[in-house]
């Protein structure tokens, strides 16, 4: 299995808020989270599946990038698990996007925002799986 080599990172406002809301919403967990002793999140790393996306907060300084721009794509393990998380992404507040759809190219898929309006894609569609 390839290794991760690129990796989506995003800023908010409130990153603990987003990490709450993103183990809600998709069940994202905590990988590795580091936190000022004002409890701001300097850097986080959450999970899903093998992969990572990293986060932090929102703050003036060499890696203030802009928010509420950001996309990531997800590929879930099946139909069903995409699914089971779309209900959950609406259930926690997301904004849909696009509704589950199947598309030409095969994938059962949906998008949505956070509440932050980042894009948040996830389906059946693995970009990294090769025909033999």
């Amino acid at each position: 299995m390839p290794h991760q080599t690129v990796v989506p990172t995003l800023r908010y406002d409130d990153a603990n808020d987003a990490i709450t809301w993103l183990a809600e919403a998709f069940g994202l967990t905590e990988h590795f989270v580091v936190r000022n002793d004002a409890g701001r999140v300097e850097h986080a790393q959450l999970a899903w599946r093998g992969s990572i996306v990293m986060l932090g907060d929102a703050v003036d300084n060499v890696h203030s990038l802009p928010h509420r721009h950001g996309s990531v794509s997800m590929t879930a393990e099946s139909a069903e698990q995409v699914d089971e998380v779309f209900e959950r992404a609406v259930a926690a507040g997301a904004t849909v996007i696009q509704p589950l759809t199947d598309t030409d190219y095969g994938s059962h898929a949906f998008t949505v925002a956070d509440y932050e309006g980042n894009h948040w894609h996830l389906g059946t569609y693995d970009p990294l799986a090769m025909e033999e």
